[in-house]
């Protein structure tokens, strides 16, 4: 979840003289657009607090608004982290004033109300402890609710959304702001609250699923293995598994028939929250994300209490969208940088459905019990 941030030279190059955003810019509609502005706002992100440890709080020296201002947004919060007063997050609103000034008189399609930003980790001494404990608590648990940050960008992503609607809000994140970006919009999920979500270089390295792989493989293996070896009581049991099938296949095909009103019906489960997420195949802490689906259902043979029959009807739910970026190969600190996704002309190859280890991330949604969505205001 490391991130190098771009010195002070390279930024005034960006956002200075070669005038990185075109103001024209506000009014596309493309996808590719909103995933330029996304990273360009979670850069805003990483700014602001170089700022704040750099002292640059006017108008005339800070670097942070250059990097909102030409989308037409405003700074309305930053998300502080009460163990060292850094900001590790912000809440940027769609400026009217500032649109209807340069003749922008109506929101564009698809441009959200507000957004939530997070950042990674910066390999500056006021932060890094912070940034640090937090990658740490992700690499030991493949979690990060035990943080402040957690919290923080919980609350303020769910006001947000009460407020503007769930549709008119996106929250996005680099790196280690990337997981933090998606278990706050997976718990809002959960509640039924569906917020657009784009994550950049998200985490997939961790002990914790290392060892949940192990185990796996393990399991697998002794259960061919107890499947090999004779047992006296076959005779016995072939007329009981003869019931157990027969009772199987009922409750089996009602166990198919909810996954797929579940699909059908978007008030509920996860039809509605698609997290978009973009990886390159040449970083190592984003790259797992790549691994595809089908091997779940390998490793799930031979496994107790799973159900193969609706096994492909729980994968299709678990939606979202895998952009992947490859461009042979690649230094890890340009695969896991923030200013690639920036780039307008960017190739990406897009997958649906077909990640091992979103639909493990995302496989605790599957059991929500119609959730009341929160519909979007005008």
């Amino acid at each position: 979840m490391l991130f190098m941030y771009l010195d002070l030279e390279m930024l005034l190059l960006l956002i200075g003289e070669t005038s990185l955003i075109p103001v024209e810019f506000c009014c596309r509609k493309d996808g590719n657009y909103k995933r330029t502005v996304m990273a360009c706002f979670i850069q805003a992100v990483y700014l602001l607090e170089l700022d704040r440890q750099e002292n640059r709080s006017n108008k005339e020296n800070a670097l942070a608004p250059k990097w909102w201002i030409p989308f037409k947004y405003k700074l309305v919060q930053t998300l502080i982290d009460e163990r060292d007063g850094s900001i590790f997050g912000a809440i940027l609103e769609w400026d009217r004033s500032a649109a209807m000034a340069d003749l922008v008189l109506i929101r564009p399609s698809g441009a959200p109300r507000a957004v939530l930003a997070l950042r990674g980790t910066l390999l500056k001494s006021p932060t890094i402890r912070r940034d640090i404990e937090d990658d740490l608590r992700f690499l030991a648990w493949e979690s990060l609710k035990g943080s402040v940050r957690f919290n923080v960008a919980l609350e303020a992503l769910k006001s947000v959304a009460e407020s503007y609607g769930s549709n008119n809000v996106c929250v996005a994140g680099h790196s280690l702001g990337a997981g933090f970006a998606l278990q706050v919009g997976k718990a809002l999920a959960k509640e039924g609250i569906y917020v657009e979500t784009h994550l950049f270089n998200p985490p997939s390295v961790s002990v914790a699923m290392s060892l949940r792989n192990i185990g796996e493989k393990a399991e697998f293996a002794w259960k061919r293995i107890k499947s090999m070896i004779p047992s006296g009581s076959e005779t016995t049991e072939n007329s009981s598994n003869i019931e157990e099938e027969k009772s199987y296949g009922v409750t089996g095909l009602k166990s198919w028939v909810s996954n797929l009103n579940r699909l059908k019906n978007p008030g509920v489960g996860i039809g509605k929250w698609v997290p978009h997420l973009y990886v390159n195949n040449s970083d190592y802490i984003c790259c797992s994300y790549t691994e595809k689906s089908d091997q779940v259902e390998k490793s799930n043979e031979g496994k107790e209490n799973v159900n193969t029959t609706n096994g492909r009807a729980v994968a299709a739910a678990a939606a979202a969208k895998l952009f992947v970026m490859s461009k042979g190969k690649q230094k890890f600190l340009e695969a896991h940088g923030l200013e690639q996704w920036w780039s307008d002309d960017l190739q990406l190859q897009l997958a649906l459905h077909d990640s091992k280890l979103i639909s493990r991330q995302l496989k605790s949604l599957y059991t929500i019990s119609a959730p009341q969505s929160n519909t979007g205001k005008s």
